[in-house]
């Protein structure tokens, strides 16, 4: 009776995940909000030099706009789609977009794939995990596995894998969406910080 009890509460817990924020407005769309204010230790980017960072790749399930969420204790291999919830682009492309943003914001000279000529160093970044996991009914995080590559003349320099979790104020989509915003720019901050390690480039 106890596991037939667990399970109907899991998936009532899943039912009322699915359905949030469905009073009111039909569909409640979310982004990265506002850029934050430059970090202090933003200075220190200025050695970087211009850069390309190519768009953001990652799984299929990141290339919709749709909200996942993932229940820790009930099934961790199982990702869910929020019903009634949804970004206003693809998880990629606001990674994208996030991470231009902080690195310009920082004093880089970001461009695009198309300005290959300018540059010969090339960041790419490949998304392995972006989702809201909850380790209880009441607690979740917004976490962020992301691994960038940084080629120069075709070769690779050297590549790293950075990993944010944020805690979520609720729990629910827009909980989840203000803890991935801030993992994005955490992850984005990282970024910058080991790109200002590497050695320069001498063209």
């Amino acid at each position: 009776m106890t596991s037939i009890r667990n399970g109907i509460v899991i998936a009532a817990m899943a039912l009322t995940l699915g359905a949030c924020a469905s009073k009111g407005s039909p569909t409640a769309q979310y982004d990265f909000g506002p850029l934050p204010a430059a970090p202090t230790a933003a200075a220190a980017s200025g050695g970087i030099g211009a850069i390309i960072v190519a768009d953001v790749t990652g799984p299929a399930a990141l290339d919709t706009e749709r909200m996942h969420y993932r229940l820790l204790y009930a099934d961790a291999r199982q990702q869910q789609p929020y019903a009634y919830n949804q970004w206003t682009s693809t998880p990629l492309q606001l990674l994208t977009q996030r991470v231009k943003s902080r690195m310009a914001q920082a004093g880089v000279k970001v461009l695009s794939t198309t300005d290959a000529a300018a540059s010969t160093t090339v960041l790419r970044m490949e998304v392995e995990d972006f989702a809201q996991n909850f380790d209880s009914a009441t607690s979740s995080k917004g976490v962020i596995s992301l691994r960038a590559s940084v080629f120069r003349n075709h070769k690779l320099v050297d590549q790293k894998t950075f990993n944010r979790s944020v805690p979520a104020p609720s729990a629910d989509a827009a909980g989840g969406a203000r803890a991935l915003a801030d993992a994005s720019d955490a992850v984005a901050a990282d970024v910058l910080s080991w790109l200002a390690t590497l050695p320069p480039s001498r063209e």
